[in-house]
């Protein structure tokens, strides 16, 4: 009996591993994904803001957005993002002032400012992609956050890609994005496991 139980924890710890591991190289494998053709609408994940300023994190995600936009893969981008308790903008608000004043035209730009995490944010623009019958879209965040997030808007019933901006502070050294994929590969497993996944999949949150 005590042989069997053995092999029992040990086949256990075994496929843990392999999940683990799995999970790992996928969220590595679609952070180096680029999609570049024509769709609906340019999702851009919000990050910190500083009273309508945004912080280095979402800027590189906003000038990765412009230049999708720029390359005709869509019409509209979408910044997402609510507020924290304080803030005088939201990061959709910010993002969205900062593609306007780098040559986005208004038309183009539509902030999202509901959901104050990344699930919360992608359900806030299913619904707004919904509303205006856009079924495809492509995110934009930083590499290591971009399985999670195409996985969730998936789930939420639109059809999704990545194409993730390769620079900014988190993607600058090998122990950061090291560091950013073990997080998100918890982050999405956590998700993934949850019988009924809420917002508080975000207690892993380290990318808005």
């Amino acid at each position: 009996m005590a042989r069997w139980i053995a092999r029992a924890v040990l086949g256990g710890l075994l496929i843990g591993c392999l999940l683990v591991m799995g999970t790992a190289f996928r969220v590595w494998y679609v952070g180096r994904s680029d999609h570049r053709e024509q769709t609906d609408v340019i999702v851009v994940l919000g990050a910190a803001q500083y009273n309508g300023k945004p912080s280095g994190v979402l800027r590189a995600r906003l000038q990765h957005a412009k230049r999708l936009y720029e390359h005709d893969v869509a019409d509209t981008i979408l910044t997402t993002g609510g507020s924290q308790p304080g803030d005088v903008s939201t990061e959709a608000k910010a993002g969205a002032g900062w593609l306007r004043q780098h040559g986005v035209p208004d038309r183009s730009v539509l902030a999202v400012s509901d959901g104050r995490n990344t699930l919360g944010s992608l359900r806030a623009a299913a619904s707004v992609a919904d509303d205006r019958g856009w079924q495809d879209s492509v995110i934009v965040s930083d590499p290591w956050h971009s399985l999670r997030a195409r996985t969730m808007l998936r789930d939420l019933g639109m059809a999704a890609s990545v194409s993730p901006t390769h620079t900014g502070p988190i993607v600058r050294s090998r122990s950061t994005e090291l560091r950013y994929i073990v997080r998100e590969t918890g982050a999405l497993l956590y998700y993934r496991l949850t019988p009924s996944p809420t917002d508080t999949v975000d207690g892993f949150e380290l990318l808005s």
